[in-house]
């Protein structure tokens, strides 16, 4: 069971808190709780939660955070969850500047994800929701048994990421009410497609204002238009989940259960799109609480010890932690000294570049505006720069069959930033939509790879078509590309099929 703050962490957590105002973050309340280390893996297998509905991979999760502790190859110093209020839990092993850092590390991630856009839409009571989500799943246990219930959980599951991470913020289908409007206009005109016309004042004038070229592409440009809305759907679905639940045969507790997958889905989505920044800003916050504020002489060697490797990359891997701080950094020192717009862009000598500095001191408040406007991809998008990648010795590497082994392939700046931008553009998964719900008149279902430089796994495919077959009732096909040709992989219930096709 959760313990609550000692009296000296709750001194400690007031000192932070104060800190944390001081430097101008804007966060919910904050709830610390206390675990021992195996109440933090359980409970850092829930993804954080308190309470999830019961699942095995959610115990295969704790096994191996278990095991990572038992045999020192990791340790959870703390989780924070995106809720109103914020709960976050301390590990009862810590040492106090641990707690301190930890603490103000929390508090950076609260003011996150209450300010950030990405999280404007997510549920603000998800602990409480998920303890909902736990309750149903097991009432539909007790009912239909566990097996059955787990056996359709591992279907949605496997589905989850198909998503559209953009949907709350762009409108992509056609309101019941609009499609109605639209019937209606039709019938009015007996199914005619009526153009509209520019308003003349004199008649004579009407064969110039209105050319009948012009009238004829707007004709039909209309016609193309209704013919997509009666294509089901009318454009390529990029959520999936919700097409499935919309259309798929299921019984009632089935679409709960997708429909409660979807959501979660949804409520972790920001934090995938904003892990680098999210996680920047937070080691940025705890460093500079730390360093001018909350650490005392005998605990700085703990603390730097603690925050290298935090920070600390490994050969061959990108640690979200260190570019996200070392790139604000960059930002705020680019900004207080000037070094941007249109004068610094085209500033050629280099020497003055790298002396440039007109004191204008705008830093701080430009880093509060990227932590409120941007995501992962616009960050990298806007703020990577050349000198930035050679500061910190980013280059693209790959594997070489050749030799067997790992080389440096490229140090170009817009190498390095196309290939930071390919893994983050979609969680660097492959982008899937619904094209058609009735492929080939027979009720089957045909998704489409847009390839964008991401491959499909087949193994992966082939086990996703067959999970899809299982909730649409019918077979499932997947148009992609292999060697430059249209492949089409499908699973109608009993095997699984391919065959080089043309573009859809």
């Amino acid at each position: 069971m959760p313990k609550p703050l000692t009296a000296r962490l709750s001194t400690l957590k007031d000192k932070i808190e104060g800190y944390a105002n001081e430097f101008g973050l804007d966060f919910f309340d904050q709830v610390f709780e206390v675990l021992s280390y195996d109440e933090i893996n359980m409970v850092a297998s829930y993804g954080g939660f308190p309470k999830r509905y019961p699942h095995w991979r959610f115990g295969m999760d704790y096994d191996r955070l278990s095991k990572g502790y038992e045999f020192g190859l990791s340790k959870i110093y703390e989780m924070v969850i995106n809720n109103d209020p914020c709960y976050a839990y301390l590990l009862e092993s810590n040492a106090e500047v641990d707690q301190k850092t930890v603490m103000a590390h929390v508090y950076g991630h609260n003011d996150f994800f209450k300010n950030n856009f990405s999280f404007e839409h997510t549920n603000r009571k998800m602990v409480d929701e998920m303890a909902n989500h736990a309750t149903r799943v097991r009432r539909f246990i007790d009912r239909f048994g566990l097996e059955k219930v787990e056996s359709f959980i591992d279907c949605c599951l496997s589905v989850e990421n198909l998503i559209d991470q953009h949907s709350p913020f762009i409108k992509r289908r056609s309101s019941p009410m609009e499609k109605e409007s639209r019937e209606a206009e039709r019938e009015k005109t007996g199914g005619r497609s009526e153009v509209p016309r520019l308003k003349v004042e004199r008649s004579y004038m009407d064969g110039y204002i209105n050319p009948d070229n012009f009238l004829d592409s707007q004709r039909e440009r209309i016609e193309k238009e209704q013919d997509q809305e009666r294509c089901f759907p009318e454009q390529p679905e990029r959520d999936v989940l919700l097409f499935l639940l919309d259309h798929a045969p299921l019984e009632r507790w089935e679409r709960d259960v997708l429909s409660l997958v979807r959501e979660e889905a949804y409520y972790f989505a920001p934090q995938g799109q904003t892990k680098i920044l999210n996680e920047g800003w937070a080691s940025y916050w705890h460093s500079k609480i730390m360093t001018e504020r909350a650490v005392e002489d005998h605990d700085i060697i703990d603390y730097a010890t603690a925050h290298a490797g935090v920070v600390s990359t490994a050969g061959g891997q990108l640690n979200p932690y260190k570019l996200g701080i070392e790139l604000l950094r960059d930002i705020e020192e680019r900004w207080n000294k000037g070094c941007f717009g249109k004068e610094f862009d085209e500033c050629d000598d280099m020497t003055a570049r790298r002396c440039w500095d007109q004191g204008l001191g705008l830093g701080r408040e430009k880093i509060f505006e990227v932590r409120r406007l941007y995501n992962d991809v616009t960050f990298i998008d806007t703020f990577l720069t050349p000198e930035f990648c050679v500061d910190q010795k980013f280059f693209v590497y790959e594997f070489k069959e050749k030799g067997n082994r790992w080389e440096i392939v490229d140090k170009q700046f817009k190498a390095v930033k196309n290939k930071l931008l390919s893994m983050l553009t979609n969680f660097g998964q492959p982008i899937i939509e619904v094209v058609d719900g009735n492929y080939k008149n027979r009720g089957e279902l045909l998704l489409s790879h847009r390839h964008e430089g991401v491959d499909l796994k087949r193994d992966y495919a082939l086990d996703t078509l067959q999970n899809l077959c299982m909730i649409w009732r019918r077979p499932v096909h997947i148009h992609t590309r292999s060697d430059d040709k249209g492949l089409l992989l499908s699973f109608d219930g009993e095997e699984h099929s391919e065959k080089h096709v043309e573009e859809p």
